[in-house]
């Protein structure tokens, strides 16, 4: 489905659709088409890198370099960081048009339910983003083949999202992302093999973010990255580090039918944010930029398409919505911003160059059209104005992990005895449909992690004697 958004007069109405893409490798929102084209670029002296996990998965050249469209950021292999896999590259016909050089190459997993990558962290909140690119890499059309093309995603124990390439253009690259809270040193992502197509993953990156960032994420709730958006005059397509800091991709809002009279506002003075408010920490090169309408208009809806990886019935998302007044004129403006058909925030009037970010306080809400309204009020003299807009979808994380210490035990005797179990890869216990083979865990415990009471590796024929890990597991 195109995206759309709509602005209407009191007496007409108007609608611009992006234009399909071309056939060079088109960026894909997860979960939506992106439906433009443009050069990817990114300006001004690049900010700290520190903690930045950047892998080029199937890379085999174990050197670290930097790619000259991503300035700043070093990429590695993914060697050391999954078990098992096949490395491939892209076809040749579509190396040319990708986007990064991590995009040439990728690791598929025909062998196993569930393959995990370990990515080295810190305890705290964390941007993990997956990006996908079929490239025909090996040859069989596979998205274009008419049959289901699909996997899933874990993110740590839980589930994150599907990846849904059925018929889907093979040049096309797809991302994935959530905002979630690493729980100790480490982040687990795991591909899942539904049986409806090879799983494989282009590139695997993480970035640390500030604790006091998107408070409504915790142990318990993350986010999955549904629609990021910047508004007025962005002449990139994706805008990202080192602009922003944090390495978030914002989608440069884009109207290729310029029957629509949406107006541009940019300013070089500085839009500021509140002291103390790092909620969201908006670039200010962003809020520095805003769209809104002829004065003639009244009110526009941002209408955002919903993808085949979601359920609309049951859709729940969380709109974060940035304002700064730009305009150098004193008139007066004000609105009301619906989600669908509801209400979210009456009489609203943007302050003058200083950053306003409006959610529900983190509530998710069912919006089965994923269509948001920004409505002139009467006693207003322009239209409304936006800068940038977040949606998210929820990822609930209920599924607990397994004991930490069980967890390295296991990873120590497996080392000890270099056992090579298909399914010895992610979370031990955690959920429990994955659970390694030969281990009995234990959930009984309400709301405390599962623990490994049994292992039986009778069938591994191991010889020597016995690891001291195995006495160290108090609850064997």
């Amino acid at each position: 489905m195109p995206l759309a958004c709509n602005a209407l007069q009191k007496s007409k109405s108007a609608m611009a659709i992006i234009s399909s893409a071309s056939t060079k490798l088109t960026w894909i929102l997860a979960p939506l088409l992106v439906l433009a084209t443009a050069t990817i670029r990114v300006h001004g002296q690049p900010p700290s890198t520190s903690g930045f996990i950047s892998l080029d998965c199937g890379n085999r050249n174990t050197t670290p370099y930097t790619d000259s469209s991503i300035r700043g950021i070093q990429h590695q292999s993914d060697v050391g960081f999954v078990e098992g896999g096949l490395t491939h590259q892209i076809a040749a016909v579509y190396m040319a048009g990708a986007p990064y050089e991590s995009q040439k190459t990728l690791r598929s997993f025909p062998n196993g339910s569930r393959n995990c990558y370990t990515l080295p962290s810190t305890p705290g909140k964390k941007l993990v983003r997956a990006l996908f690119t079929y490239g025909d890499y090996d040859g069989l059309n596979r998205t274009m083949d008419g049959s289901p093309f699909l996997f899933g995603l874990h993110i740590g124990a839980n589930f994150w999202e599907a990846v849904n390439l059925t018929s889907w253009d093979p040049s096309s690259t797809i991302w994935k992302e959530v905002l979630t809270v690493a729980p100790g040193g480490s982040v687990s992502v795991c591909l899942i093999n539904f049986g409806t197509g090879t799983p494989f993953v282009s590139a695997l990156e993480l970035r640390p973010l500030q604790d006091s960032m998107y408070p409504f994420v915790n142990s318990s709730v993350s986010i999955s990255y549904f629609r990021r958006i910047r508004f007025g005059q962005a002449t990139d397509f994706i805008t990202r580090y080192p602009l922003d800091p944090y390495d978030r991709f914002w989608e440069g809002w884009s109207f290729s039918y310029n029957t629509y009279p949406w107006m541009t506002l940019n300013t070089s003075s500085p839009v500021r944010r509140l002291p103390g408010d790092n909620t969201f920490q908006v670039p200010e090169g962003i809020l520095q930029q805003a769209s809104t309408l002829d004065t003639n208009y009244s009110f526009f809806e941002i209408n955002v398409a919903v993808g085949p990886n979601l359920d609309a019935k049951n859709l729940q998302l969380l709109p974060i919505f940035h304002f700064a007044e730009i305009n150098i004129s004193n008139q007066n403006r004000r609105f009301d911003i619906y989600s669908d058909n509801d209400l979210l925030f009456p009489d609203f009037s943007p302050s003058r160059f200083q950053a306003d970010s409006m959610h529900e306080n983190g509530q998710f809400l069912h919006n089965p059209t994923a269509t948001f309204l920004l409505n002139k009020t009467r006693s207003s003299r322009l239209p409304p104005l936006i800068n940038a807009f977040e949606v998210y979808s929820l990822v609930r994380m209920d599924n607990l992990t397994t004991d930490a210490d069980d967890v390295n035990y296991m990873k120590e005797v497996k080392k000890h005895y270099n056992l090579a179990r298909i399914n010895w890869n992610g979370d031990p216990c955690s959920p429990r449909e994955y659970s390694w083979e030969g281990l009995t865990c234990d959930y009984s415990k309400r709301n405390q992690n599962p623990r490994i009471v049994a292992v039986d590796l009778s069938t591994s024929g191991l010889k020597g004697g016995l690891v001291i890990s195995f006495m160290n597991m108090v609850s064997l």
